[in-house]
């Protein structure tokens, strides 16, 4: 465990909690990790830190489900996901200048408007247009840079629609994939991804793998309305532990 010797005992034990948790979520659903992680995540460690981890983390997710995407994901993914790479590193910049107090109450408060998201009513099947399709995409790379959670403007964008629920899921975690690896490419290009970062994520990943899959055992055999309303809770409960504890 040499390379975690930059972490304490506690912090360590806090990733691993939450870490486990997120992973079932993010299986059952296709969204929630970041969103989920996070708050809790840089409660323990700093956010730089728990945003770049959670990248790591998600990216190797991604590539694991590389066949589920290319055949299930909705075109609009591809748009998206150019855009988040575009508006990721300004994000992670502006989380790298912003204090760090400041920065876990702004991520706590990304992690309740998903909440709030979830919430609204579904809308119809029909793609929208490329003018909310672009802003989706860009917000999604600015929330990536600075909180690792995309999900708040993608999540309605898909969920919120009348389309498969194996479509939403495909296409969330294509560009949730994506949005990772460019947060952990800016991470390195603006000097920030540390190496004991690295090895956080890469020990947490088989607990990923572990979560992640058997949340997806539960994918399909849960009503749409009991999952939402799963997910819904557990959000809300994460951000709300999250501005508690920072208050």
């Amino acid at each position: 465990m040499d390379f975690l010797a930059g972490f304490s005992a506690a912090q360590i034990a806090v990733a691993v909690a939450a870490t486990l948790g997120a992973a079932f979520i993010r299986g059952l659903t296709g969204f929630g990790f970041g969103i989920l992680l996070v708050p809790i995540l840089a409660l323990a460690l700093s956010p730089v830190e728990a945003v770049l981890a959670i990248n790591i983390m998600a990216g190797l997710l991604a590539l694991t489900e590389i066949r589920l995407i290319l055949r299930e994901a909705e075109r609009s993914a591809v748009m998206i996901s150019a855009l988040v790479v575009v508006g990721t590193a300004p994000g992670l910049m502006l989380l790298a200048a912003t204090p760090q107090d400041v920065a876990r109450f702004l991520i706590a408060l990304v992690a309740l408007s998903a909440f709030v998201a979830i919430l609204l009513p579904r809308r119809g099947a029909a793609q929208p247009k490329a003018g909310t399709t672009a802003a989706v995409g860009l917000s999604a790379g600015l929330l990536t840079g600075f909180a690792a959670m995309p999900g708040p403007p993608v999540v309605p964008y898909y969920v919120g629609r009348d389309i498969p629920r194996i479509t939403a899921k495909a296409s969330m975690i294509g560009i949730f994939g994506i949005a990772a690896i460019a947060g952990i490419g800016s991470g390195t290009a603006i000097g920030v991804l540390e190496g004991k970062t690295v090895a956080l994520g890469l020990a947490l990943f088989p607990l990923v793998l572990f979560g992640n899959w058997i949340g997806s055992l539960a994918f399909g055999k849960v009503s749409d309305r009991l999952w939402r309303s799963f997910v819904g809770t557990v959000l809300g409960a994460a951000a709300i532990a999250a501005l508690v504890k920072l208050i």
